[in-house]
């Protein structure tokens, strides 16, 4: 019988569960875990069944966690740092699908129903992940109606963040979307602030849909509301009059 959802109750937010201590990860880590679709509502107990051949792994940048093809062995939970996953087409091309950053998680679908990687994955920075293992994974899966649940709700917000980028690339300019990309980094909704820039400009350009050159001129552009750069670093004079470039319609 499958167990039922419920909240666990851990204790003093500084007890960390038994799972949290055997993989090394700080209270932080397990908030993070837990607020997640794939692993929320569960109890304690539920995810030390589910993590329990898990190890947490730390990744130089440029490191491959998986290839294009290869067997689908493994999934992700970004912790820290930020991972690619790119396709190479028939000419040899690679085409950035996207890019993951920390509470997110990749390579569900490709363990449930494709038996293969359908795209490569690597870190883009020095990053520390979650690697579970698609065995015990699965079979946890089978028994547990909660987890089923809490996956598919993982793979529909995934479908539905794949569905507003395209929606962004096929009715925002190149300008809008740098924008959009920047307030939702900002920390307040108002103000001014100074934020670090997660990526290099390169990868930044190809999450957005453009060369890197024209990330250089959307940059600029950005001058004339108050955004000035100074390499990884952004300076956001009014975050309101950011917002209203990037979403023209909302005025």
């Amino acid at each position: 019988m499958a167990a039922p959802i419920m909240r666990s109750a851990d204790g003093p937010e500084d007890s960390l569960p038994a799972f949290a201590g055997r993989l090394g990860l700080s209270a932080e880590d397990v908030r993070c875990l837990r607020a997640m679709p794939l692993f929320s509502g569960l109890a304690a107990e539920q995810m030390e069944a589910l993590l329990g051949e898990a190890m947490v792994r730390h990744y130089g940048r440029g490191s491959v966690l998986f290839v294009q093809g290869d067997v689908a062995d493994r999934l992700f939970v970004v912790l820290e740092g930020w991972v690619r996953v790119l396709r190479t087409t028939r000419e040899g091309n690679e085409i950035t699908i996207r890019i993951f950053g920390r509470g997110e998680s990749l390579a569900e679908a490709a363990i449930l129903q494709l038996g293969r990687y359908p795209v490569t994955g690597e870190a883009v920075e020095a990053s520390r992940l979650l690697v579970i293992p698609a065995g015990p994974f699965l079979a946890r899966l089978r028994e547990d109606s909660a987890l089923c649940f809490n996956i598919m709700a993982a793979l529909a917000r995934r479908l539905h963040g794949f569905i507003e980028q395209l929606e962004q690339l096929s009715t925002r300019s190149s300008t809008e979307r740098l924008a959009l990309m920047l307030v939702g980094l900002c920390p307040r909704d108002s103000g001014s602030c100074m934020i670090d820039l997660p990526l290099d400009k390169t990868l930044i350009a190809a999450r957005l849909g453009m060369q890197p050159e024209t990330l250089s001129r959307c940059l600029a552009r950005l001058r004339r509301v108050g955004v000035q750069t100074k390499g990884h670093r952004v300076i956001i004079q009014d975050i309101a009059r950011l917002r209203a470039l990037a979403n023209p319609e909302e005025e």
